[in-house]
């Protein structure tokens, strides 16, 4: 089933991957009432990584951003396996981004706005979310970016 939200993605060059399978013991997505929770979503192309390292270091943070938009619509693909169909998105609640950053970088917020821009193009207003983009030693895999998100359920 695909809707006006996958319309918008397609009316921006993008397709909703399949749902990335998991690397341990947890679920890519899960609903709890009218909220769907993601793991965090690496930046997965047909099952690996395009690219790994440090941002600030071996990842350009413009590379970091254009990650952090994967990360997204891969998110986007787990919100919409429990959920049915992104038109039921009533809203964007939280992003979370994780950025392995070299020791000098400070450039995380510009780095997760690849996903929190890719947001407010695809959904609008319901795209407006709160945010954290919080710097770590390391990602799995060694990933540049993570994200997660929390999103609101229209009701049936």
């Amino acid at each position: 089933m695909s809707g006006a939200v996958e319309a918008k993605l397609a009316e921006l060059g993008l397709k909703l991957p399949g749902v990335v399978a998991p690397l341990a013991a947890y679920q890519p997505a899960v609903q709890s009432g009218a909220y769907v929770y993601t793991a965090g979503q690496l930046p997965m192309v047909d099952g690996k990584l395009p690219t790994t390292g440090k941002v600030g270091g071996e990842v350009t943070p413009e590379e970091a951003k254009d990650l952090a938009r994967i990360c997204a619509l891969n998110a986007l693909a787990a919100i919409k396996s429990v959920a049915g169909d992104l038109d039921r998105v009533a809203r964007i609640v939280k992003v979370t981004g994780f950025v392995a950053s070299a020791t000098d970088f400070t450039g995380q917020p510009a780095v997760i706005n690849g996903a929190s821009e890719l947001l407010g193009e695809v959904f609008g207003d319901k795209g407006v979310h709160a945010r954290s983009a919080v710097g770590v030693a390391v990602l799995p895999l060694d990933a540049p970016v993570e994200v997660e998100f929390i999103v609101e359920l229209v009701q049936d």
